[in-house]
């Protein structure tokens, strides 16, 4: 009777948990195949630095990345980003001050730090830190996550 008694109760209790729900939509799946084909279409249009976007929404932002060259400085005032190297490797410069060039020319970073990274790094850069691709050793290839909702204070 005991323990017919608490085997009920577990049934109901199960029982309103899965009433109570609200159907939620599927997690994002994304094959591989069709990342690879969107990166070779963008390598094709600009070769130092291919896009991949795998999706875009109001709170994030996922790209696959392919860098065959260094770039310029940038900052995003609003929006965490994960950088999770898949292949290559390449010098990383995070912090400091951006530096901008009066002839127009790439922006440096002066202060950073500057990191060799490699395949299997994951380099968080919170909202409003300088960030840098100095140098890229043949090709770094990462996924980017940028996360666009700002941490509340």
């Amino acid at each position: 009777m005991f323990k017919t008694r608490h085997i009920g109760f577990i049934v109901i209790a199960f029982a309103s948990v899965a009433i109570g729900q609200t159907p939620v939509a599927p997690a994002l799946y994304v094959q591989a195949s069709d990342i690879a084909t969107a990166l070779e279409r963008a390598a094709a249009e600009r070769s130092s630095m291919a896009v991949s976007r795998i999706d875009t929404s109001a709170e994030y932002r996922i790209n696959l990345i392919r860098r065959t060259e260094g770039a310029g400085a940038i900052v995003h005032q609003r929006g965490t980003e994960l950088h999770f190297i898949t292949e290559g490797s390449g010098t990383l410069v995070t912090g400091g001050i951006i530096l901008r060039p009066a002839d127009g020319g790439r922006a440096t970073i002066e202060g950073g730090l500057a990191r060799q990274v490699s395949k299997g790094d994951a380099i968080l850069i919170p909202e409003g830190t300088p960030h840098w691709y100095s140098a890229v050793e043949g090709a770094v290839s990462y996924l980017e996550v940028r996360f666009n909702e700002p941490v509340a204070d």
